[in-house]
């Protein structure tokens, strides 16, 4: 029975692939970590904290004392920094947000009505707090300004 032409193509292309799977095999194992010495994996960090793969310089190690290390969180000092002031630039009723624009800083900040402490109205002049919300700063204890 005589084979057809794309029985034939099958059968090459078969072939092929199991010849490249062998290959694939043979270089994994050529490439294989395993047996390599401790030297040949370690990975160094150098005086600028990069990894290297060789040991840093000693003559430029430079020790530290852990009480010379300091940590703050810095936070504003007054009170008064925390409130801000603002314009109501979009408010929609319906929907129960807006938006309203820092006075100092231009940037715009979402707002909910469920942060309003009075109805608010497009133009309204207000003062609030900044927080950060999942998308970004928000608006929050909101209040007409006097």
């Amino acid at each position: 029975m005589a084979e057809t032409a794309a029985k034939k193509e099958k059968q090459k292309k078969k072939a092929r692939d199991k010849q490249l799977k062998a290959d694939k095999m043979k270089a994994r194992k050529t490439s294989n970590s395993k047996g390599k010495s401790l030297e040949d994996m370690l990975a160094y960090v150098d005086e600028n904290g990069d990894l290297s793969a060789t040991p840093p310089d000693p003559k430029k190690i430079r020790v530290t004392n852990v009480e010379d290390i300091f940590l703050s969180v810095s936070r504003p000092s007054e009170p008064e920094e925390l409130i801000r002031k603002g314009m109501v630039t979009y408010f929609n009723e319906s929907k129960g947000y807006g938006f309203i624009t820092d006075v100092k800083s231009k940037e715009n900040l979402f707002v909910h009505c469920s942060q309003l402490e009075q109805t608010m109205k497009e133009g309204n002049l207000v003062t609030f707090e900044r927080e950060r919300g999942p998308k970004g700063f928000v608006a929050v204890r909101v209040k007409k300004a006097v």
